[in-house]
């Protein structure tokens, strides 16, 4: 019987289940950087997985020893099953890096949620990235998402689950057919505090690099404004769905562009 869940794929063999997971791999991914075939290719395809366990790590890599993967994917199982995409980032190699993830001495920051590199965070604000990125993306998250809902469907299911890590991330897969579980209503207050006469309007006075009044219309700078502390908490509580084939109809940021 074929494997429907994260925990069931884990409990293969590794080949098996390295053959199953590089099926979510996108073609085009393959094709711009000619990598070769990938299944018994551990210096270039790399997973964190355990038998027993119901999530998986992957790290895709153009070229051994690259210090970042150009895919990186993070699944698991939810309650009843379903899969549950925990974080999924795809990197330009090419492009320049920009040490978000890490503090100068070299510690991590768990991508600028545990402490922040405030430097390498305005550069990269600068450079035209959301929080998060270290790296430009590689602009294949349509394509990506097609591969991976054949991956999906492949285990048997119709619907997955994404955990939108940034404001930007929620807006990201809500304009990709993606529907809310949880925390519309919160996206939707967030928008309205942007608007004129807004609380968080308000709050973008220049007072740090990150508020700037410019971010009022803009979905990346107001993501750096909500990663900075506008909202005097995290943002959290957002968890979205996605029916394979099946565009969602919300849209919790009207007017507002890029």
């Amino acid at each position: 019987m074929s494997p429907s869940t994260i925990g069931e794929i884990n409990r293969l063999p590794e080949y098996e289940k390295r053959e199953i997971y590089a099926r979510y791999i996108p073609r085009q991914l393959i094709e711009r950087f000619n990598l070769p075939d990938l299944v018994q290719n551990h210096e270039l395809l790399k997973f964190r997985y355990a038998a027993g366990s119901s999530d998986v790590e992957m790290m895709l890599y153009h070229q051994a020893g690259f210090p970042d993967p150009i895919l990186y994917g993070h699944l698991a199982d939810t309650l009843n099953g379903q899969i549950h995409v925990l974080l999924y980032i795809l990197n330009d190699p090419n492009s320049p890096r920009f040490d978000v993830d890490k503090m100068p001495d070299g510690s991590p920051t768990r991508f600028g949620i545990r402490k922040r590199n405030m430097e390498a965070e305005e550069a990269a604000m600068k450079a035209g990235l959301a929080p998060g990125q270290v790296r430009q993306g590689l602009h294949l998250f349509k394509e990506a998402m097609a591969t991976f809902e054949q991956f999906v469907s492949s285990l048997g299911h119709d619907m997955y689950f994404a955990e939108p890590l940034y404001y930007h991330n929620a807006v990201i897969f809500e304009r990709h057919g993606f529907s809310y579980q949880m925390g519309r209503r919160r996206m939707e207050s967030i928008h309205l505090g942007f608007q004129e006469g807004g609380e968080l309007r308000q709050k973008l006075d220049g007072s740090t690099p990150f508020r700037s009044p410019d971010a009022a219309n803009s979905i990346r700078l107001r993501s750096w404004a909500i990663h900075d502390g506008i909202m005097d908490e995290p943002f959290t509580n957002v968890t979205m769905y996605k029916h394979i084939g099946r565009q969602g109809g919300g849209n919790t940021t009207p007017g507002c562009e890029w």
